[in-house]
């Protein structure tokens, strides 16, 4: 009886747990619109009876990485890691002490290295990237994600991520879609640890990437990044990589500033049920409050147009019970 008894309460447990899973699908996320939204959404397209059905295989989600996935403040976190390499390698280069932009970063000088713009940022990714096998530089990510830490937060980057995002990717993955990570950062830095951080693997990355070329090393074949970018995926890339790497449109895209405003657009601008969905970076005491002049991740166009075309706007202070995981 007392063998029974355990029986029938282990089932019982069991289909509660069935039952608050069903009822809560995203419990670090607050009810509200925007959480009804992604449920809704989930809903429609996974019900084979209803008119808006997509079939698994057409069921494509993709994610902007940084401030959409992981937070981006107060830079962008692969600029922290390529700043921490102009320091690591400076000693190899006596000239980088007077030339800009390697100039300010060995220095800290962060309003001179802004205003090198893009061609600048894109110059010091290059020079601290390049010459490394893809093999060796995934190896230099993953040192350094396991001993850096965050300014403000003391933690290591990939404790970062933020645990409502995590869990919407395992939600959407539960109900037959395919995740994706469609980032401007470099697809090698994000390949490093997007199947530890988000369940994501290598072949669902599409990143910005620098040229690679073929060797042989000691008789081995590599491939070795080159110093020279070969794609950027950002703004009106993200289509573009999207397409290169998946071949159809997605059905649900999410992101967190103007760079993301191509991608939310070709997503959602076919037919049928579709869903973008915009981070609203307003949690100051959580986490950063910024929009519109931020230098990274600025959400301005995103917050003017998202209404009128039917974009979820997800606010982090009002709609995540929690913002990263808990240590």
């Amino acid at each position: 009886m007392r063998d029974l008894a355990l029986a029938l309460l282990a089932a019982w447990l069991s289909l509660a747990a069935g039952v608050v899973s069903a009822a809560d699908p995203l419990p670090s996320w607050n009810a509200g619109p925007a959480k009804q939204r992604i449920v809704d959404f989930v809903a429609a397209v996974t019900d084979p009876s209803g008119k808006h059905f997509v079939a698994p295989a057409d069921r494509i989600a993709v994610f902007d990485n940084d401030g959409t996935l992981w937070s981006e403040q107060p830079m962008y976190f692969q600029l922290a890691f390529a700043l921490d390499r102009v320091k690591a390698l400076a000693p190899r280069h006596p000239e980088w002490k007077a030339k800009q932009p390697f100039k300010a970063a060995l220095e800290g000088d962060m309003k001179t290295l802004a205003a090198s713009g893009e061609h600048g940022l894109l110059e010091i990714v290059a020079a601290t990237h390049a010459g490394l096998t893809t093999d060796e530089f995934a190896a230099v990510v993953k040192d350094w994600l396991a001993t850096a830490r965050h300014p403000r937060f003391g933690r290591r980057y990939t404790e970062l991520t933020f645990a409502p995002m995590v869990e919407l990717l395992g939600y959407l993955r539960a109900n037959g879609f395919e995740t994706w990570i469609v980032s401007g950062g470099g697809v090698e830095f994000l390949r490093a640890f997007a199947a530890e951080a988000y369940g994501i693997p290598p072949q669902q990355v599409v990143g910005s990437s620098l040229e690679l070329k073929y060797e042989l090393r000691g008789g081995r074949p590599v491939l070795v990044q080159q110093p020279k970018v070969a794609f950027i995926d950002d703004k009106a890339g993200k289509p573009v990589g999207i397409q290169k790497a998946i071949g159809k449109r997605p059905i649900a895209a999410f992101g967190n500033s103007d760079g993301d405003f191509e991608m939310l657009e070709w997503t959602t601008s076919a037919p049928d049920a579709r869903l973008g969905l915009l981070v609203h970076h307003d949690d100051a005491a959580r986490e950063y409050a910024y929009d519109r002049t931020s230098p990274f991740g600025k959400l301005a166009r995103g917050l003017d147009e998202a209404a009128t075309r039917g974009w979820v706007v997800v606010s982090m202070k009002d709609d995540w019970r929690a913002i990263h995981a808990p240590r």
